[in-house]
């Protein structure tokens, strides 16, 4: 019984498609280079100063600062704070409390100015 031809098909090359493969090389790429952090490494060690939510403000004397820079202490501010400073013990801790749009540099000569009235322990008020 013959039921037509005995046709062979010739197998069909199949065709190897390498453009998804590289489009998903250049996605890993672009995801590994975007991700990964490049930056130089550290010139030495630093212990970074942190601020404790639990940590109490051991000062005494608080000394209050405007964002003009303009001190406060023991409800006398100008001149007069600077004077109420200079009468204190140097050992007194003093704890400054200053806005946060202070000038890094009003900051700075407060800092010069209570040095020169040698106190022991200065210490900054932060929000942590």
């Amino acid at each position: 019984m013959s039921f037509g031809k005995n046709k062979k098909k010739k197998p069909e090359e199949a065709e190897l498609d390498i453009t998804p493969m590289i489009d998903v090389t250049f996605l890993l790429l672009i995801f590994f280079l975007m991700s990964a952090q490049i930056a130089p490494p550290d010139p030495f060690a630093t212990d970074l100063p942190t601020a404790d939510a639990e940590a109490e403000i051991a000062g005494e004397a608080v000394l209050w600062l405007s964002a003009e820079g303009v001190p406060a202490l023991s409800g006398q501010s100008g001149d007069a704070a600077w004077a109420a400073l200079g009468a204190l013990d140097p050992q007194t801790p003093v704890t400054i409390r200053a806005d946060r749009s202070l000038p890094a540099v009003e900051l700075a000569r407060v800092l010069q100015r209570l040095g020169a009235y040698e106190f022991s322990t200065i210490e900054l008020a932060v929000q942590p």
